[in-house]
């Protein structure tokens, strides 16, 4: 059997690491027409230009009416680099459901990998609180936080050059 194009990418990011998987987006509107042109922006004009997608391409369902509540939905393929890119990707999007398709075997991290990951999370979680709070807060309790956070980005700065000047020395010994 000849292999298409799509195949041979799909085979190769996965062999460097990358994941294929289905993803499951619904959206709920009191108006009919802006469901499938919204959920079609999501996959056209965002999740097909994060970064780490090599492709993405999905089909939106008709909505459904329900109690005066339209409802539409979406199934997403997406093939991504690595899953870093995807826990990134699903974190942004909050996808109502995500389906492996490949790899079918085991994922390894090494540590360095999984350090960048955690980082990357604790970075858009930050940015998720950041933003909740600037709309609660009083200005002058914003002013205290953002000057938390900016000496929270000082320490990690340093524990960064810490460590790498330790582990400089260590591997001269």
């Amino acid at each position: 059997m000849v292999k298409s194009q799509v195949d041979e990418v799909t085979e190769e990011t996965i062999a460097k690491g990358g994941v294929l998987v289905k993803m499951y987006f619904d959206m709920q509107s009191n108006e009919k027409d802006k469901l499938q042109p919204l959920l079609v922006d999501l996959i056209n004009k965002h999740l097909l230009k994060e970064k780490g997608v090599v492709y993405c391409y999905g089909a939106v369902e008709e909505p459904l009416e329900n109690k005066g509540i339209f409802v539409s939905s979406a199934e997403v393929t997406l093939l991504v680099k690595s899953f870093f890119s995807l826990v990134s990707i699903s974190f942004n999007y909050a996808p109502a459901g995500i389906e492996i398709i490949k790899p079918m075997k085991d994922m390894k991290f090494n540590v360095n990998d999984l350090q960048s990951m955690l980082m990357d999370l604790s970075q858009l979680s930050l940015g998720y609180s950041k933003f909740m709070l600037e709309r609660v807060l009083k200005p002058e309790d914003l002013q205290n936080i953002e000057k938390q956070i900016e000496n929270r980005v000082e320490l990690g700065k340093k524990l960064i050059e810490k460590k790498g000047g330790s582990e400089g020395e260590s591997k001269k010994d």
